[in-house]
């Protein structure tokens, strides 16, 4: 089963400081080797370990597709020559810099924070290579922890209402999801971390919650 449960420093949140995309992982120094091998073996990926914005946090910091990595101005040169090594790095002026959170994407399109500017729409835009619209998930700006996607499915916070769910599935071109993950957790973005060959999530995920994430990213044996 191309599905895992893991901790990152005991934290069950493995999606705050990991950020899979189809071909790289980004890692942050903090995940153990035995868990970045976990993840790498499950989604197929190539792993990139770099803090960003000399943080741990690099899965609520950076935010990548296919074609592009989008980024806080805050990451230095190197964390910046890491990450250029997934695709080429755009480094955004936002007070909402953490972009991991704050955007929504996959290899079709994009759902931001409503509050991003016409400028920084445009930015991501450029740099993911895919349409950009504002939206929310269950009320919440914070799209990409409130929800993930891959090119297969999205799962989204269980109180997302039906126009965001259509608004997210016209954008991204997938069927969406409701879920929990860890227990009870309704901000799945930050409990996971998935492409369209696997998912890790945080240990308390239960088997139920598991199957939810299955079905919603289209994950089977």
């Amino acid at each position: 089963m191309p599905v895992g449960r893991a901790l990152v420093a005991g934290s069950p949140y493995v999606g705050v400081y990991l950020r899979a995309g189809e071909t790289h992982l980004v890692a942050a120094p903090i995940v153990s080797g035995a868990t970045v091998r976990e993840v790498e073996r499950l989604l197929g990926v190539r792993v990139v370990r770099t803090t960003v914005g000399d943080s741990d946090i690099a899965g609520a910091l950076v935010v990548f597709n296919s074609h592009g990595v989008v980024v806080g101005d805050r990451t230095d040169d190197d964390e910046v020559a890491e990450l250029g090594t997934i695709a080429p790095v755009r480094t955004l002026s936002t007070r909402l810099n953490a972009l991991g959170n704050n955007v929504l994407a996959n290899d079709t399109g994009a759902i931001v924070h409503p509050e991003y500017s016409d400028e920084a729409i445009e930015q991501i835009r450029r740099a993911l290579h895919v349409p950009v619209r504002r939206g929310t998930v269950a009320g919440l700006g914070t799209v990409g922890m409130a929800a993930i996607a891959t090119a297969r499915g999205v799962v989204v916070h269980p109180r997302t209402t039906p126009g965001e769910a259509e608004r997210i599935a016209e954008a991204l071109g997938v069927p969406v999801h409701r879920s929990t993950a860890n227990f009870g957790v309704p901000v799945v973005g930050a409990c996971l971390v998935a492409n369209s060959r696997g998912f890790v999530t945080g240990r308390l995920t239960t088997p139920v919650e598991i199957v939810h994430l299955q079905e919603g990213l289209q994950v089977f044996d």
